[in-house]
């Protein structure tokens, strides 16, 4: 039979429950649940949380699905990260306002209040949230540790030390020790009108009316500072419900209720509520689906699309081909050069033993440009979406302009420049005269 785990992870201590029954729903009753409180030590909360997890899943193989409540964003890496040291995977976080609202509303204690106010008196601080209960929309919320069961415990010491029944610890070990007793006489309060712990500094004697009124005036700040969150929230409330540690306190819910003017909930064991509420939400997380990979043979081209072929090894006779090809092309470059050279290498050469004369001037060549069209700019009328395209551009082509034709004193050789034979005017070389008859 499976079952499911929640933790909250507090500034002072994890706590962990386990419902009776695998998979409740509906209603359910306060003390069905096997609570578990971790005090914190040396080591950081977030680590000892997730020891303490992974210790209770090797321990009970039964537990399918874990909840960790969370407080905030910063709180929530601080646990991820300390899960994935452990190497655990199958959890959900949830947060701490949203496991409280579960935890009550499969009790019944909120039945018919749309509009709440949390109030949260831990540890480490106080968190005030106005949330709807229907949506389970935080609102508004804010947070303070200038109040904290730790100020409060603080009270407790300052006043034992002042009244001479309790020396001062000389180091850091015995105040932590005096602080552990002043928390107990703390608890004790909440049920008892008068406490005595003897301890090596003394004796710490305490009576409920002096306690209230040590801290009556930071439970009235906090008070205040939960009636500026509605205000601020701009939304009516219809109840308080008080969980934390403190909350136990007698003196917490009658200030709130007298401030506020509403009616304030204590749930039974109120510093469990939020680790029961998580148990409620636990579920199985479903594990990532890994990708499956064959470990041998190629992908068939036929079958598979064309991005996950892979592409055709060249060959060395394709390689060969190629090289072939190149060095072809060269030799006939290199022929077409020769052809196209030689008889401007000749022709100077002809000039060159000649004398002097002007240089050679070659027709310039003339370019036929298309003409272009102008597109005139669009009219309001036009829509900004229409556009004219332009035509293709056209190929423009040149061509050397024919040469001359051959005189009749030219002797053209193929493979050789032309050759004009000069005309000997008969002025320069008279003809003799003909013989007498």
């Amino acid at each position: 039979m499976s079952s499911v785990l929640g933790v909250s992870v507090g500034a002072g201590a994890v706590r962990m429950a386990r419902p009776h029954t695998a998979n409740p729903h509906g209603h359910i009753e306060a003390h069905s649940f096997d609570l578990q409180t971790i005090p914190v030590g040396e080591q950081t909360v977030e680590e000892l949380a997730a020891e303490a997890i992974g210790v209770t899943l090797e321990t009970t193989p039964d537990i399918s699905a874990t909840a960790i409540a969370y407080r905030g964003e910063q709180h929530a890496r601080a646990v991820r990260a300390a899960m994935a040291r452990q190497q655990l995977t199958n959890y959900e976080l949830v947060p701490e306002v949203v496991a409280a609202l579960e935890f009550a509303q499969s009790t019944g204690d909120i039945r018919g209040i749309s509009s709440l106010v949390v109030y949260d008196l831990g540890s480490s601080g106080l968190t005030v949230s106005v949330v709807d209960t229907q949506s389970r929309e935080v609102r508004y919320s804010e947070r303070t540790s200038d109040i904290s069961g730790d100020y409060l415990d603080s009270l407790i010491r300052e006043q034992q030390i002042a009244s001479g029944r309790i020396a001062h610890p000389p180091d850091e070990e015995g105040l932590a020790t005096l602080d552990g007793l002043c928390r107990e006489a703390k608890e004790q309060l909440s049920t008892n009108t008068a406490v005595a712990l003897p301890s090596e500094q003394g004796l710490v004697l305490l009576a409920q009316e002096n306690f209230e009124s040590l801290i009556m005036l930071a439970i009235e700040s906090s008070a205040r500072m939960a009636r500026d969150v509605i205000t601020r929230s701009d939304r009516p409330v219809h109840g308080v419900l008080a969980i934390g540690g403190c909350a136990r306190i007698p003196l917490v819910a009658r200030v709130l209720e007298r401030w506020m003017g509403v009616p304030v909930i204590v749930p039974d064991s109120p510093e469990t509520v939020v680790s029961r509420g998580a148990a409620l939400l636990a579920r199985p997380v479903r594990p990532a689906q890994p990708e499956v990979v064959a470990a041998t043979g190629a992908l068939d081209p036929e079958l598979s699309p064309a991005w996950l072929s892979t592409p055709p090894k060249r060959r060395k006779r394709e390689i060969s081909g190629a090289v072939l090809t190149v060095s072809a092309l060269a030799v006939v470059a290199a022929i077409g050069l020769g052809l196209g050279y030689g008889p401007q290498v000749l022709q100077r050469d002809s000039h060159s033993e000649g004398s002097p004369s002007a240089p050679t001037t070659t027709p310039a060549r003339t370019t036929t440009l298309s003409p272009q069209i102008a597109v005139a700019p669009a009219t309001p009328t036009e829509t900004p979406a229409e556009s004219v395209a332009a035509p293709p551009p056209r190929r423009v082509t040149t061509t050397d302009p024919p040469p001359p034709a051959p005189g009749p004193n030219t002797i053209v050789v193929p493979g050789l420049p032309p050759i004009v034979v000069p005309t000997i005017p008969p002025e320069v070389f008279p003809f003799p005269p003909p013989p007498p008859r």
